[in-house]
């Protein structure tokens, strides 16, 4: 994976709105850390993929919906470094036509294009992808395989999220990441040191992250989640949301996408225009990539004639 990764830079952020309000703000921008694999999920995978290889097996299989980004980079590192991949995908109505699921998923076509092979299940069978019952029935299928979590949080994953922080990075007083599964922030708050602050942008509704994150994490107990900038849950976006992108992306040459590092961003914003940082503080937020999964919700926005993210 290392062949293709490229050197990533702490890119300051100029908005006009924010520029006269004592508060430095930059982002890390691993969405170009791999031309293919970008951002944490580059991170995630890693280590995953020693320990697959370790273990002699040839089959990577793991969990997402329909737009997801893991998908589309697990598939790619398979097609890439010689694995077999295999999809559990929500929603069995996608299989009903295959072809017709992939002229209108860029994700899934992506996916099927390095090789993935799909298992569409139903939403209610998904909820129990975890369970052992579930796991030996997918053995029996497909035999024997390496299983890589939904969004590829686990311990290794963690792991590799650890060294997305760089010497470099010491400088700074807060850092800020967007939460899917809470294994990137838990490696950046193993990493952090004792004096910075992590803050977190969940971009889904629920408490039970905190739990989740906890039980990656040691004994830095220096971060907190800011909950007020999900709008509305996962994969829920809106038509301020989409503006505030574009806006974004106008002003500083930076693409965010609307699920995670879009919400994380206007959080940041916001928060800096509510004069929530004390002046003089030096804020670095990370870019966990996801812009692959921009076509998907631009699809869905345009059927909903709201604005679209522009590229």
């Amino acid at each position: 994976m290392d062949n293709n990764k490229k050197e990533v830079l702490n890119q300051e952020v100029n908005l006009k709105e924010i520029n006269d309000l004592g508060v430095s703000l930059f982002i890390k921008r691993e969405d170009q850390i791999h031309p293919f694999i970008s951002g944490n999920k580059y991170r995630k995978l890693k280590y995953n993929l020693f320990k697959a290889d370790e273990q002699n097996e040839k089959t990577l299989l793991t969990f997402g919906g329909a737009f997801s980004n893991h998908i589309s980079a697990v598939a790619f590192v398979g097609k890439n470094f010689g694995f077999k991949t295999i999809g559990v995908i929500r929603g069995e109505e996608l299989g009903y036509d295959l072809d017709k699921t992939l002229s209108q998923n860029i994700t899934l076509q992506t996916a099927h294009d390095h090789g993935m092979q799909f298992e569409f299940v139903s939403r209610s069978e998904y909820r129990f992808k975890h369970t052992k019952k579930f796991i030996n029935e997918l053995k029996e299928k497909f035999g024997n395989f390496y299983l890589i979590p939904e969004g590829g949080t686990n311990e290794l994953a963690v792991k590799g999220c650890e060294e997305i922080l760089k010497p470099k990075d010491n400088d700074f007083d807060i850092i800020c990441s967007s939460i899917g599964t809470g294994g990137t922030i838990a490696g950046i708050i193993n990493s952090t040191k004792s004096y910075q602050k992590t803050l977190g942008f969940p971009a889904l509704k629920g408490d039970f992250l905190e739990k989740e994150i906890e039980k990656y994490t040691i004994q830095n107990k220096n971060w907190s989640l800011s909950t007020d900038y999900h709008f509305g849950g996962f994969g829920k976006v809106n038509s301020e949301l989409i503006t505030f992108i574009n806006n974004f992306k106008e002003e500083t040459n930076i693409p965010l996408d609307p699920i995670y590092t879009g919400k994380m961003m206007f959080g940041i914003v916001d928060l800096i225009k509510k004069e929530y940082f004390k002046k003089g503080t030096r804020i670095l937020a990370i870019h966990t990539g996801g812009l692959q999964g921009v076509a998907g919700i631009n699809s869905r926005l345009q059927k909903k004639n709201l604005p679209l993210v522009k590229k």
